[in-house]
C-alpha cells in the first residue's frame, strides 16, 4: 500500500483529533522510501578491539595462507609415516630421537628415515617429517621413542592454508561483526576495518511534568523511563547516541532541538493532538510531516517525517506506546541506515494460545503475552501507560488489522523480548 500523501505544513490538529490515521504497511512504505533518499552512512575506520558489533563497510580478502606453514595438531614426535606402519603395543617400532621443536622454533634440521623429532603443538613440522605421532602412542627409551601406534602422511598435521587461503573472501560487506570474526581478521594481519558509520540519533524528552531519569516521583510529577528506555534500543539497534536531553514544552525549544545535528532525531512525547503537543506542528512548518497518526494500538498518536537532512520519529509520552512505535518505526530506520536488516532483533517462535485474543478490526494491536512451554498466554493489548506489562511479559503478539483475535488454542506467533 503507498503512503499517504505528505500532511499539509499548515495542518495543526490539536485539541481536534485525528482527521485520519494511517496503517502501519503505508507508515513502514514511508521509511522504506525515504532511506534512499538518506543512503548507506559514511565508512570510517576502526581498531579492530573496537569493531564488534559493527557493520563491515567492505569485502575483506585475505593476504596470507592461514596457516602459513604446516604444523603440528598435537603434542608428541614428528615422523616419517611409513616408518610407524605396523606399530602396536604389542610391535614397537624404535626411532631415534633428533630434537625438539616448539612453537614458533623450528628444528634446524631435516628428518631421516627411521627418526623422530619432539614436537608440541603448534610448533612447525620439521622438513622430511608428514605426520605427527601423539605422544599417548610412543613410550621413551633412553634416546630413542617407541612408536606404539601407526600414523599416515598429513594425519595431525594443520596444512598450509587449510584454515584460510590466500585471495579468500574471509568476511562479506554488510556483515555485522562477531567475537570469532575478530579473530580470524587478526589471524590474517588485519589491524584495523573500514565499517558503515553509526547512525547519530539524537532522543528529545519533552514534557513539563517529567523529572530526570531515576528521580523518586514527588507531588504530580513522574520520573522520565523513556529516556533510558529508548537509550538502550539505540544501542541495539546500532546508534551512536548524541544526546538524551529533557526539552521544555515551548515551541521555541523544541524548534532548537530539532535542528541540532543528527541522522535521526527520536522525539518522546508531545506528539498527539494537546495543546503543548508542538513538535508535530513544527516538523510540517520546518519540513515535512509525512505521517502522523497511525492505525494501531498502542501507539495510535505516533508520527514522523523529514527535516533538512534528518529522519525525525514523533513517538507517544505513554511508555508501552513509544516502545511500540520505536520497534515498529524509529528502530527500523536506524537498522537500515547502519547497514543492519531492517526486521525486528526478536528471536521468533510459535506457541498455542491458553484464551481468547481479542482485536478490532481495522487497526494493528501489539499484545504483551506470557510464554510457558508451549502455551501463549494474552497479558494486554491496552494499558499505553503499563511499562510493568512489558517486563511481566515475555513478549508480543502483532495482530493484523483485518483480524478481530483468535480463539483459545489458536497457534500464533510471539516474538520474545530477549
Amino acid at each position: 500500500m503507498p503512503a499517504p500523501e505528505p500532511v499539509s505544513p499548515n495542518t495543526d490538529v490539536r485539541m481536534r483529533g485525528f482527521a485520519q490515521r494511517a496503517t502501519v504497511e503505508a507508515a513502514t512504505a514511508w521509511i522504506d522510501s525515504a532511506l534512499p533518499a538518506f543512503p548507506l552512512l559514511p565508512t570510517e575506520p576502526v581498531p579492530l578491539q573496537a569493531a564488534a558489533g559493527r557493520i563491515l563497510a567492505a569485502e575483506i580478502l585475505s593476504t596470507v595462507n592461514v596457516p602459513r606453514f604446516a604444523r603440528s595438531m598435537m603434542d608428541g614426535f614428528a615422523v616419517r609415516g611409513e616408518d610407524t606402519y605396523g606399530a602396536t603395543p604389542y610391535n614397537s617400532l624404535p626411532l631415534r630421537i633428533r630434537g625438539t621443536c616448539l612453537p614458533g622454533v623450528p628444528f634446524a634440521g631435516t628428518l631421516l628415515p627411521g627418526e623422530a623429532v619432539r614436537i608440541m603443538t603448534g610448533a612447525p613440522l620439521p622438513p622430511g617429517a608428514d605426520a605427527v605421532l601423539p605422544v599417548e602412542h610412543t613410550v621413551l627409551d633412553g634416546t630413542q621413542v617407541l612408536a606404539q601406534g601407526e600414523v599416515s602422511a598429513g594425519k595431525h598435521v594443520a596444512q598450509v592454508g587449510e584454515d584460510i587461503r590466500t585471495d579468500e573472501c574471509v568476511l562479506p560487506a554488510g556483515r555485522r561483526l562477531r567475537p570469532q570474526d575478530l579473530g580470524v581478521l587478526s589471524s590474517i594481519g588485519v589491524g584495523q576495518v573500514t565499517v558503515v558509520r553509526a547512525p547519530r540519533v539524537r532522543i528529545l524528552i519533552t514534557g513539563n511534568e517529567l523529572l530526570p531519569a531515576g528521580t523518586p516521583p514527588a507531588g504530580y510529577r513522574i520520573a522520565d523511563a523513556n529516556g533510558p528506555m529508548l537509550s538502550a534500543l539505540v544501542a541495539r539497534d546500532g546508534g551512536d547516541l548524541l544526546a538524551d536531553e529533557m526539552i521544555p514544552d515551548d515551541r521555541q525549544s523544541i524548534r532548537e532541538a530539532l535542528l541540532a545535528p543528527a541522522d535521526l532525531v527520536l522525539v518522546s512525547g508531545g506528539s498527539s493532538v494537546g495543546v503543548e503537543d508542538h513538535a508535530p506542528v513544527l516538523l510540517a512548518e520546518e519540513g515535512e510531516l509525512a505521517i502522523h497518526g497511525v492505525a494501531m494500538r498502542p501507539s495510535s498518536p505516533a508520527g514522523m517525517g523529514r527535516l533538512s537532512d534528518r529522519l525525525v520519529f514523533l513517538l507517544p509520552g505513554n511508555p508501552v506506546s513509544c516502545l511500540c512505535a520505536y520497534d515498529f518505526f524509529a528502530g527500523r530506520a536506524i537498522r537500515a541506515l547502519g547497514g543492519r536488516a531492517k526486521d525486528w532483533p526478536y528471536r521468533r517462535i510459535q506457541g498455542t494460545l491458553t484464551r481468547k485474543l481479542v482485536s478490532t478490526v481495522g487497526r494493528v494491536d501489539y499484545a504483551r503475552v506470557r510464554v510457558r512451554g508451549a502455551e501463549v498466554e494474552p497479558l494486554a493489548i491496552s494499558g499505553a501507560s503499563i511499562l510493568s506489562s512489558t517486563t511481566r511479559a515475555d513478549g508480543f503478539i502483532v495482530v493484523p488489522a483485518d483480524s478481530e483475535g483468535s480463539p483459545p488454542g489458536a497457534t500464533v506467533d510471539v516474538f520474545l523480548y530477549d
